[in-house]
């Protein structure tokens, strides 16, 4: 649900597209190899059509990756289909357009514009997952037991066909009104029981409210979004599938994996010590992931706990391996060895780690295309995760900033976050504003958790700067 939404004017993003050195069009010969490939790609002969696909994004997307299809299996359990755009099959290995995506790394979303990893003849048209249009696709066949653990899992090149393109808000409205489509009915059910088991292993979820940047009548709207509960759902079905390419992939003894840390035991010593000064309960033998579960993000307090909380999820990247299996092959977060696979129209790696996941299964050799790229794939994707991060926290910045501009002296209520315990650095912290949504630096000696009241000192567009200070 949308929590809170502000109204800002226009705001040109161009200066930081410049910034950030980001590509405008693609080369021609990039270009022209797109082109050829949707006029000269033939279908995969393996035909699942019959399958009602359906795919589950925000309602203005066109670059849609993923397609599922949920059903309950006789005797029990349920079988999940899961279609994944069969982006490799349009990019050939050492073109123009390889070498184009390898720059870019992955699509970078802004609020007025996105920088796509692929052409839009590939990325928004020939490629994605559109409804009512037959696609090639990677498909994933996973098999779950009554309890959600994996019990055999398929994968194959196949033509397919979604049925509809359904939204975040509109499914869940379906949920509440007891009318979910046939092909996600058990969507539910599904998400419900990976949640459960994730929190068995150990998984930590943060259902952080999201600020978000939406086009309103030639102006901005900066809106505080809180997930949908079926986004986590959805979300379980990629995971599901992320950890079947992991295991696919540590048997065979080659490919990528996205790795994490797991948290410090010091980290959550000094999580459990900022949760008794919230007043967060955290029961004895309780594990992060089930605290984080338990709490309610829209009160300061949780607010705040959930702040220190992402503290623990340092340290995420990419691992290739080729003959030894990493020493440490889990992801922190998940609680289990993981690989991106899901996303391939947005993100590099996900190309070249299915590609070995459909030869490992297979009994193929993995192509030399994609096993040679693996060892350079983790520097490459650490550059463009810091530039798509970048980009999103600066068009955040910039819109608060414009959105504050003439409001300087002003004081407004906030919730405090998070506290510099740094030494020899200017007392503040972190402030989320109860109107508008916006989080900022505060200087002052700042109560953790609590309410306090703030003044505006600074909100410069040009550096994309706002600062408070404690009022009072």
């Amino acid at each position: 649900m949308v929590i809170r939404r502000v109204l800002a004017p226009r705001i040109d993003f161009s200066a930081l597209r410049r910034e950030l050195e980001l590509p405008e069009a693609f080369p021609p010969a990039a270009q022209r190899e797109a082109e050829e490939a949707v006029a000269g790609t033939a279908l995969p002969a393996a035909d699942r059509t019959d399958v009602p696909f359906v795919t589950i994004d925000p309602p203005t997307s066109r670059d849609l990756d993923q397609a599922m299809c949920l059903q309950r299996r006789a005797g029990g359990g349920y079988r999940v289909h899961y279609a994944i755009a069969d982006v490799a099959a349009y990019v050939r290995p050492g073109g123009a357009l390889e070498a184009e995506t390898w720059k870019r790394g992955q699509t970078v979303y802004l609020p007025d514009s996105k920088v796509p990893l692929h052409p839009v003849a590939l990325s928004e048209d020939a490629v994605s997952l559109l409804p009512d249009v037959e696609r090639a696709a990677v498909v994933w066949t996973i098999d779950l037991d009554a309890d959600g653990s994996t019990v055999a899992v398929r994968l194959e090149r196949a033509r397919v066909r979604s049925r509809a393109k359904l939204d975040y808000a509109g499914v869940q409205a379906d949920l509440a009104a007891g009318r979910l489509a046939e092909p996600i009915a058990a969507l539910p059910e599904i998400g419900a029981l990976l949640v459960a088991r994730g929190l068995n292993r150990g998984a930590i979820s943060l259902p952080l409210p999201e600020q978000d940047i939406e086009p309103d009548n030639g102006g901005w709207r900066l809106v505080l979004r809180a997930p949908y509960p079926v986004e986590e759902f959805n979300a379980q079905i990629s995971l599901l599938t992320g950890m079947a390419a992991a295991d696919i992939m540590l048997a065979g003894g080659i490919g990528l994996l996205r790795t994490m840390p797991a948290p410090r035991p010091d980290a959550i010593r000094r999580l459990r010590t900022a949760a008794a000064g919230l007043g967060i309960e955290w029961p004895d033998g309780a594990a992060v992931g089930r605290v984080v579960a338990s709490i309610d993000p829209a009160q300061p307090r949780a607010a705040a706990f959930l702040d220190h909380a992402a503290e623990l999820m340092r340290g995420a990247g990419y691992t290739a391996f080729d003959g030894k299996v990493p020493d440490d092959p889990g992801h922190g977060a998940v609680a289990a060895p993981y690989a991106h696979v899901t996303a391939p129209l947005r993100r590099l790696a996900d190309r070249y780690a299915t590609e070995v996941c459909l030869a490992l299964h297979g009994g193929a050799q993995v192509p030399d295309w994609a096993g040679t790229a693996l060892s350079q794939l983790p520097d490459v994707m650490a550059g463009t995760d810091r530039a798509a991060s970048a980009a999103e926290r600066g068009a955040v910045d910039l819109t608060e900033a414009v959105l504050l501009s003439g409001r300087v002296g002003e004081e407004f209520d906030a919730a405090v976050l998070d506290v510099d315990d740094r030494p020899k650095r200017t007392p503040g912290g972190l402030v989320a504003l109860d109107e508008p949504p916006v989080r900022a630096r505060c200087e002052g000696e700042l109560p953790l958790g609590e309410r306090i009241r703030v003044r505006l000192v600074t909100a410069d567009p040009g550096q994309r700067k706002v600062l408070f200070t404690r009022a009072g």
